[in-house]
């Protein structure tokens, strides 16, 4: 009787072991997926940010009315 409840401790252990690996592999992959975004916000910060210069250097360039 005791073999049995020890076993079933352990498959209970075994089971919580398995969610929290599943948990943070999850983690993992988020972390991994926020550092791609993060990387294509600075580069289209960037993009953006450069437009709007050749935008302002353009209208600088505009004649001028009278």
């Amino acid at each position: 009787m005791e073999l049995a409840r020890i076993e079933q401790h352990l498959g209970r252990i075994e089971a919580a072991l398995g969610r929290l690996e599943r948990a943070a592999d999850a983690r993992e992959a988020e972390l991994a997926e926020m550092a791609a975004l993060k990387v294509r916000h600075r580069r289209l910060k960037d993009t953006v940010s450069n437009e709007l210069q050749q935008l302002d250097l353009l209208l600088a360039n505009l004649p001028q009315k009278p």
